[in-house]
Protein backbone atom coordinates (compact mmCIF):
# COMPACT_ATOMS: atom_id res chain seq x y z
CA UNK A 1 0.00 0.00 0.00
CA UNK A 2 1.58 3.34 -0.88
CA UNK A 3 2.11 5.91 1.94
CA UNK A 4 -0.63 8.48 2.55
CA UNK A 5 2.37 10.89 2.35
CA UNK A 6 3.41 10.29 -1.21
CA UNK A 7 -0.05 10.32 -2.87
CA UNK A 8 0.18 13.62 -5.10
CA UNK A 9 -3.48 14.35 -6.66
CA UNK A 10 -3.56 16.78 -9.52
CA UNK A 11 -6.79 16.15 -10.97
CA UNK A 12 -9.44 18.69 -10.14
CA UNK A 13 -11.37 17.44 -7.00
CA UNK A 14 -15.64 16.51 -7.63
CA UNK A 15 -17.68 17.11 -4.22
CA UNK A 16 -21.26 17.14 -4.64
CA UNK A 17 -21.26 17.77 -8.24
CA UNK A 18 -18.81 20.46 -7.94
CA UNK A 19 -15.30 20.80 -9.49
CA UNK A 20 -12.95 22.57 -7.25
CA UNK A 21 -9.74 23.52 -8.87
CA UNK A 22 -5.83 22.89 -6.75
CA UNK A 23 -5.80 26.34 -5.34
CA UNK A 24 -9.22 27.05 -4.68
CA UNK A 25 -11.43 27.15 -1.47
CA UNK A 26 -14.83 26.50 -0.87
CA UNK A 27 -17.86 26.89 1.51
CA UNK A 28 -20.23 24.09 0.41
CA UNK A 29 -23.14 22.43 1.81
CA UNK A 30 -23.68 18.62 2.49
CA UNK A 31 -28.00 19.86 2.38
CA UNK A 32 -30.87 18.23 4.11
CA UNK A 33 -34.11 18.37 4.16
CA UNK A 34 -35.68 21.85 5.42
CA UNK A 35 -37.19 22.70 9.14
CA UNK A 36 -40.67 21.99 9.74
CA UNK A 37 -41.15 26.07 9.08
CA UNK A 38 -39.39 25.26 5.26
CA UNK A 39 -36.46 27.15 6.72
CA UNK A 40 -33.09 25.91 4.87
CA UNK A 41 -30.51 23.48 7.61
CA UNK A 42 -27.36 24.08 6.34
CA UNK A 43 -24.49 21.50 6.63
CA UNK A 44 -20.77 23.44 5.72
CA UNK A 45 -18.31 22.11 4.46
CA UNK A 46 -14.83 23.69 4.32
CA UNK A 47 -12.60 23.00 1.73
CA UNK A 48 -8.78 23.94 1.43
CA UNK A 49 -6.87 23.27 -1.39
CA UNK A 50 -3.24 23.95 -1.91
CA UNK A 51 -1.57 24.97 -5.07
CA UNK A 52 0.68 21.88 -4.48
CA UNK A 53 -0.53 17.89 -4.88
CA UNK A 54 -0.59 16.12 -2.13
CA UNK A 55 -3.04 13.37 -0.52
CA UNK A 56 -6.81 14.67 0.74
CA UNK A 57 -7.81 14.54 4.41
CA UNK A 58 -11.30 14.72 5.19
CA UNK A 59 -11.82 15.82 9.15
CA UNK A 60 -15.47 15.36 10.50
CA UNK A 61 -17.27 16.22 13.78
CA UNK A 62 -20.91 16.05 15.45
CA UNK A 63 -22.19 12.82 13.69
CA UNK A 64 -23.81 12.79 16.67
CA UNK A 65 -24.95 16.42 17.35
CA UNK A 66 -24.65 16.43 20.97
CA UNK A 67 -20.90 15.47 21.15
CA UNK A 68 -19.79 19.36 20.60
CA UNK A 69 -16.48 18.67 22.12
CA UNK A 70 -15.75 16.59 18.96
CA UNK A 71 -17.18 19.84 17.02
CA UNK A 72 -14.86 22.25 18.76
CA UNK A 73 -11.64 20.04 17.97
CA UNK A 74 -12.67 21.28 14.05
CA UNK A 75 -13.55 24.34 15.19
CA UNK A 76 -10.11 25.17 16.29
CA UNK A 77 -8.42 23.43 13.68
CA UNK A 78 -10.09 26.15 10.89
CA UNK A 79 -9.85 28.68 13.07
CA UNK A 80 -6.39 28.87 13.67
CA UNK A 81 -5.59 27.95 9.72
CA UNK A 82 -4.74 24.06 10.79
CA UNK A 83 -6.95 23.43 7.28
CA UNK A 84 -4.96 25.25 5.08
CA UNK A 85 -2.36 22.88 3.81
CA UNK A 86 0.29 23.36 2.00
CA UNK A 87 0.21 20.41 -0.31
CA UNK A 88 -3.38 18.69 -0.83
CA UNK A 89 -6.84 19.24 0.27
CA UNK A 90 -8.15 19.24 3.62
CA UNK A 91 -11.98 19.03 4.24
CA UNK A 92 -13.93 19.96 6.89
CA UNK A 93 -17.30 19.15 8.43
CA UNK A 94 -17.60 20.43 12.04
CA UNK A 95 -21.27 19.28 12.07
CA UNK A 96 -22.48 16.68 10.36
CA UNK A 97 -25.89 15.87 11.97
CA UNK A 98 -27.26 19.37 12.38
CA UNK A 99 -30.58 18.58 13.37
CA UNK A 100 -29.00 16.88 16.45
CA UNK A 101 -26.95 19.85 17.20
CA UNK A 102 -29.69 22.05 17.51
CA UNK A 103 -31.57 20.18 19.46
CA UNK A 104 -28.79 18.78 21.74
CA UNK A 105 -28.60 15.13 21.08
CA UNK A 106 -27.09 12.06 19.73
CA UNK A 107 -29.95 11.28 17.07
CA UNK A 108 -31.75 12.10 14.33
CA UNK A 109 -35.38 13.72 14.29
CA UNK A 110 -36.52 10.06 13.04
CA UNK A 111 -34.89 8.73 16.24
CA UNK A 112 -31.94 7.37 13.96
CA UNK A 113 -28.05 7.05 15.08
CA UNK A 114 -26.62 8.62 11.98
CA UNK A 115 -23.32 6.26 12.80
CA UNK A 116 -25.74 3.25 12.79
CA UNK A 117 -26.73 3.78 9.13
CA UNK A 118 -23.80 3.88 6.81
CA UNK A 119 -23.81 3.70 3.70
CA UNK A 120 -27.01 4.60 3.90
CA UNK A 121 -30.25 4.78 1.39
CA UNK A 122 -30.84 7.16 -1.33
CA UNK A 123 -34.51 7.16 -0.34
CA UNK A 124 -34.43 5.59 3.13
CA UNK A 125 -34.98 7.84 6.25
CA UNK A 126 -33.51 11.40 6.96
CA UNK A 127 -30.30 10.06 8.92
CA UNK A 128 -29.98 7.23 5.78
CA UNK A 129 -30.34 9.88 3.37
CA UNK A 130 -27.53 11.78 5.14
CA UNK A 131 -25.41 8.56 5.04
CA UNK A 132 -25.67 8.04 1.59
CA UNK A 133 -24.83 11.52 0.36
CA UNK A 134 -21.94 11.83 2.20
CA UNK A 135 -20.85 7.93 1.32
CA UNK A 136 -21.08 8.76 -2.67
CA UNK A 137 -20.87 12.59 -3.09
CA UNK A 138 -17.93 13.39 -0.52
CA UNK A 139 -16.37 10.08 1.17
CA UNK A 140 -14.51 8.80 -1.83
CA UNK A 141 -12.35 11.86 -2.73
CA UNK A 142 -10.25 11.08 0.51
CA UNK A 143 -7.51 9.54 1.28
CA UNK A 144 -7.37 9.91 5.04
CA UNK A 145 -10.25 10.66 7.83
CA UNK A 146 -9.99 11.92 11.01
CA UNK A 147 -13.32 11.80 12.87
CA UNK A 148 -13.64 12.88 16.44
CA UNK A 149 -16.16 12.08 18.97
CA UNK A 150 -16.77 11.98 22.53
CA UNK A 151 -18.24 9.41 25.34
CA UNK A 152 -22.13 9.06 25.11
CA UNK A 153 -24.32 10.12 28.13
CA UNK A 154 -22.64 10.99 31.56
CA UNK A 155 -19.65 8.68 30.36
CA UNK A 156 -16.38 10.79 30.13
CA UNK A 157 -13.95 9.59 27.61
CA UNK A 158 -10.00 9.48 28.07
CA UNK A 159 -8.38 10.99 25.32
CA UNK A 160 -7.84 7.79 22.42
CA UNK A 161 -7.78 6.95 19.56
CA UNK A 162 -9.51 3.64 18.21
CA UNK A 163 -8.30 1.34 15.15
CA UNK A 164 -9.29 -2.36 14.23
CA UNK A 165 -6.38 -4.68 15.29
CA UNK A 166 -5.39 -5.96 11.53
CA UNK A 167 -4.37 -2.68 10.00
CA UNK A 168 -1.06 -1.61 10.62
CA UNK A 169 -1.10 1.07 8.46
CA UNK A 170 -3.87 2.45 10.65
CA UNK A 171 -1.65 1.81 13.97
CA UNK A 172 1.42 3.67 12.77
CA UNK A 173 -0.96 6.64 12.23
CA UNK A 174 -2.42 6.16 15.32
CA UNK A 175 1.50 6.57 16.89
CA UNK A 176 1.95 9.79 14.88
CA UNK A 177 -1.06 10.77 16.22
CA UNK A 178 -0.01 10.18 19.44
CA UNK A 179 -3.25 10.18 21.89
CA UNK A 180 -2.73 9.18 25.13
CA UNK A 181 -4.56 5.49 24.21
CA UNK A 182 -4.69 4.15 21.03
CA UNK A 183 -7.56 0.96 21.25
CA UNK A 184 -8.08 -1.93 19.08
CA UNK A 185 -11.89 -2.33 19.20
CA UNK A 186 -13.68 -4.27 16.41
CA UNK A 187 -15.93 -2.62 14.15
CA UNK A 188 -19.31 -1.38 14.83
CA UNK A 189 -21.73 -2.64 11.82
CA UNK A 190 -23.09 0.50 9.93
CA UNK A 191 -21.02 2.97 11.39
CA UNK A 192 -18.74 5.64 9.19
CA UNK A 193 -15.90 3.83 10.08
CA UNK A 194 -16.77 0.11 8.83
CA UNK A 195 -17.76 2.20 5.26
CA UNK A 196 -14.52 3.95 4.89
CA UNK A 197 -12.80 0.91 5.65
CA UNK A 198 -14.35 -1.34 2.88
CA UNK A 199 -13.84 1.69 0.46
CA UNK A 200 -10.01 1.43 0.98
CA UNK A 201 -9.80 4.93 3.23
CA UNK A 202 -8.07 4.79 6.83
CA UNK A 203 -10.07 6.50 9.31
CA UNK A 204 -8.66 7.57 12.69
CA UNK A 205 -11.94 7.51 15.32
CA UNK A 206 -10.93 10.04 17.95
CA UNK A 207 -12.91 10.02 21.70
CA UNK A 208 -12.03 12.71 24.13
CA UNK A 209 -14.54 13.91 26.79
CA UNK A 210 -18.15 13.77 27.09
CA UNK A 211 -21.43 15.12 25.62
CA UNK A 212 -22.94 18.49 26.21
CA UNK A 213 -19.29 19.51 27.34
CA UNK A 214 -16.53 21.63 26.19
CA UNK A 215 -13.21 20.77 27.82
CA UNK A 216 -10.44 22.55 26.93
CA UNK A 217 -7.71 20.05 27.77
CA UNK A 218 -9.61 17.16 25.65
CA UNK A 219 -9.97 19.52 22.80
CA UNK A 220 -5.87 20.37 23.23
CA UNK A 221 -5.34 16.81 22.76
CA UNK A 222 -7.36 16.24 19.86
CA UNK A 223 -6.08 19.09 17.97
CA UNK A 224 -2.63 18.26 18.42
CA UNK A 225 -3.19 14.82 17.44
CA UNK A 226 -4.58 16.25 14.34
CA UNK A 227 -1.44 18.76 13.57
CA UNK A 228 1.00 15.93 14.00
CA UNK A 229 -0.80 13.91 11.52
CA UNK A 230 -1.01 16.60 8.63
CA UNK A 231 2.72 17.42 9.65
CA UNK A 232 3.29 13.67 9.09
CA UNK A 233 1.64 14.01 5.69
CA UNK A 234 3.61 17.42 4.93
CA UNK A 235 0.49 19.34 4.76
CA UNK A 236 0.73 21.46 7.70
CA UNK A 237 1.97 25.56 7.18
CA UNK A 238 5.13 25.96 8.71
CA UNK A 239 4.34 28.89 11.01
CA UNK A 240 1.84 26.28 13.23
CA UNK A 241 4.00 25.03 15.56
CA UNK A 242 4.11 20.77 15.85
CA UNK A 243 3.38 19.85 19.82
CA UNK A 244 5.04 17.30 21.43
CA UNK A 245 2.59 14.46 23.15
CA UNK A 246 2.05 15.03 26.89
CA UNK A 247 1.29 11.57 27.35
CA UNK A 248 3.16 8.25 26.41
CA UNK A 249 0.80 6.61 23.96
CA UNK A 250 -0.27 3.45 25.48
CA UNK A 251 -2.12 0.63 23.29
CA UNK A 252 -4.94 -1.04 25.09
CA UNK A 253 -5.79 -4.42 23.78
CA UNK A 254 -8.75 -4.75 25.28
CA UNK A 255 -11.41 -3.52 27.88
CA UNK A 256 -13.13 -4.21 30.70
CA UNK A 257 -16.37 -2.23 31.72
CA UNK A 258 -17.47 -1.98 35.62
CA UNK A 259 -20.85 -1.79 36.56
CA UNK A 260 -22.54 -0.85 39.65
CA UNK A 261 -23.53 -3.31 41.54
CA UNK A 262 -26.27 -1.11 43.43
CA UNK A 263 -27.96 1.87 43.22
CA UNK A 264 -27.04 5.26 44.76
CA UNK A 265 -24.97 8.40 45.05
CA UNK A 266 -21.27 8.21 42.95
CA UNK A 267 -18.35 8.76 44.55
CA UNK A 268 -15.54 8.64 42.17
CA UNK A 269 -12.38 7.62 44.16
CA UNK A 270 -9.38 7.28 41.19
CA UNK A 271 -8.67 10.01 38.22
CA UNK A 272 -8.80 9.67 34.27
CA UNK A 273 -5.24 8.01 32.90
CA UNK A 274 -4.54 6.19 36.18
CA UNK A 275 -3.17 2.98 36.15
CA UNK A 276 -5.27 0.66 39.35
CA UNK A 277 -4.49 -2.39 40.74
CA UNK A 278 -6.90 -5.72 39.90
CA UNK A 279 -9.07 -5.07 43.73
CA UNK A 280 -8.03 -1.39 43.94
CA UNK A 281 -11.21 0.68 44.79
CA UNK A 282 -12.65 2.67 42.03
CA UNK A 283 -15.45 4.48 43.68
CA UNK A 284 -17.93 3.89 46.71
CA UNK A 285 -21.75 4.05 45.95
CA UNK A 286 -23.95 4.57 48.85
CA UNK A 287 -27.66 6.04 49.92
CA UNK A 288 -28.53 9.02 50.73
CA UNK A 289 -29.32 8.68 54.16
CA UNK A 290 -26.10 8.24 55.23
CA UNK A 291 -26.29 4.83 56.60
CA UNK A 292 -24.68 2.83 53.59
CA UNK A 293 -21.18 3.36 51.44
CA UNK A 294 -20.31 0.28 49.76
CA UNK A 295 -16.84 -0.07 48.13
CA UNK A 296 -16.68 -0.88 44.32
CA UNK A 297 -13.32 -2.77 43.34
CA UNK A 298 -11.49 -3.31 39.55
CA UNK A 299 -12.03 -6.47 38.85
CA UNK A 300 -8.74 -6.08 36.78
CA UNK A 301 -5.71 -4.48 36.30
CA UNK A 302 -5.57 -1.53 33.34
CA UNK A 303 -6.25 1.85 33.14
CA UNK A 304 -8.66 4.21 33.99
CA UNK A 305 -10.24 5.20 30.14
CA UNK A 306 -13.73 6.00 30.85
CA UNK A 307 -15.45 7.41 34.14
CA UNK A 308 -19.20 8.35 34.67
CA UNK A 309 -20.09 11.85 35.86
CA UNK A 310 -23.53 10.74 36.86
CA UNK A 311 -24.05 11.97 40.17
CA UNK A 312 -26.18 9.00 40.97
CA UNK A 313 -26.45 5.43 39.39
CA UNK A 314 -28.78 2.78 38.96
CA UNK A 315 -27.83 -0.89 39.43
CA UNK A 316 -26.22 -1.95 36.50
CA UNK A 317 -24.78 1.02 35.10
CA UNK A 318 -21.13 0.88 33.14
CA UNK A 319 -19.64 3.31 35.52
CA UNK A 320 -15.75 2.95 34.52
CA UNK A 321 -13.83 1.70 31.51
CA UNK A 322 -10.76 -0.05 32.40
CA UNK A 323 -7.82 -0.45 29.20
CA UNK A 324 -5.88 -3.74 29.08
CA UNK A 325 -2.75 -3.25 28.23
CA UNK A 326 -1.95 -7.05 28.09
Amino acid sequence: MIELKEIEHTEDLVILGETIPMGASRRMDLGLANLFTDTAVEVPIIVERASTPGPTVLITAGIHGDEVNGIEVVRQLIRHGVNKPVRGTIICIPVVNVFGFIAKSRYFPDGRDLNRVFPGLKGGSLASRVAWRFSNEVLPVADLCMDFHTGGGDRFNAAQVRITPDDERLKQLADIFQAPFTLYEPIIEGSYRETAGKRGIPLLLNESGMTLNLDKEMAAEAVHGAIRVLHHLGMLQPAIPVPASRHPNVLIHDTKWVRADRSGFLHVKVAMHQYVEAGEVLCTISDPYGTMSAPVAAPKAGYVINISRAPMVYEGDAIFNLGLVG
